[in-house]
């Protein structure tokens, strides 16, 4: 089999051509699904996105919600209705832009970024970075936003800058980019990364809330995290603040399973232009501004995608 490289101007022609064809209709791939990810998502009518439902702004579990009625989702997969935020609500639109349904999984993101998904989910927007070593095991899509990292102490904390935390506990999520920088294991495509904390004494955590939490209870000196995740924390009453000058920034973008046995490539090729269209629309950095109360969205937006030589086969 020929490598093929998805480039841009593959994504532009899709979105021209097909990124409105949905199962059934006139224009919709008549590629097997046995064999095809694409025709596979079409003919079952649904995508399935896996997500945290307690990771608000990007993605929680809405109290009081109804289960959808009718839907084709699976009863140990959450509906439409039973979740929200930037992450979910960016799942939702791509699978209307499919023609399909969204139906959504509580998994690790342990098992997410390990890839090897075994057909549990289709695609994940995880509010996860485009990084080198992550892409060794998954495909990654048009970034859907990007954000910076920034290092987060508690309200009578003397720091001020992040020089100021070297040879400090400081706490960042297991296995998750903020580690890796301050492991020094980093690396991010068309990045140069500067490390102004030295000898750090890195503590981690499952996900950032238990983090932030023990950063509060002045267990470890500082955090850092994605910049909407902390200041979510403040905004729901944490006694913490944020040091100004950011670690690094990242480039938000969706993961689908290189471990796939089915063909990939239509099915990558729509998600970006459904990605790329939502962009153009302004529909992203309305989500942006709804959650996080700024645009993290259009920054992602110029992102060159196949400046990255990503190899689908």
């Amino acid at each position: 089999m020929h490598v093929r490289v998805l480039t841009l101007s593959l994504v532009a022609l899709l979105l021209t051509t097909a990124c409105g064809a949905a199962a059934g209709s006139p224009s919709a791939p008549a590629a097997d699904p046995t064999k095809d990810k694409l025709a596979q998502v079409l003919a079952r009518g649904t995508l399935v996105l896996s997500t945290d439902p307690d990771y608000a702004p990007q993605s929680f579990a809405v109290k009081g919600a109804a289960r959808l009625a009718d839907s084709k989702c699976a009863p140990n997969q959450m509906t439409a209705p039973e979740v929200s935020g930037y992450d979910v609500d960016t799942g939702k639109l791509v699978a209307a832009a499919l023609g399909v349904e969204p139906c959504f999984v509580d998994a690790p993101w342990e098992q997410i970024i390990a890839g090897d998904w075994g057909d549990r989910w289709d695609v994940a927007w995880g509010s996860g970075a485009l990084t080198e070593a992550r892409m060794k095991a998954l495909y990654v899509t048009q970034p859907y936003y990007s954000t910076p990292a920034n290092y987060f102490v508690r309200t009578d904390s003397t720091s001020q800058k992040p020089a100021d935390l070297s040879g400090r506990k400081i706490g960042a999520c297991a296995g998750c980019t903020h580690e890796q920088y301050l492991r020094k294991t980093l690396s991010l495509p068309g990045e140069t990364l500067e490390y102004p904390v030295t000898d750090p004494d890195v503590v981690t955590f499952a996900s950032e809330v238990p983090g932030l939490a023990a950063l509060e209870a002045g267990t470890i000196d500082a955090f850092l995290c994605s910049q909407p995740v902390g200041a979510a924390a403040i905004a729901g009453g944490a006694k913490l603040r944020m040091l100004d000058e950011p670690a690094f920034y990242t480039q938000k973008t969706g993961y689908a399973d290189r471990g796939l046995t089915l063909d990939p490539v239509a099915f990558l090729a729509r998600i970006d232009a459904a990605i790329a269209d939502l962009h153009a629309q302004g529909k992203l950095k309305a989500l942006s501004e709804q959650y996080f109360g700024t645009d993290f969205a259009t920054a992602a937006s110029t992102f060159d995608l196949a400046s990255i030589d990503q190899q689908v086969p």
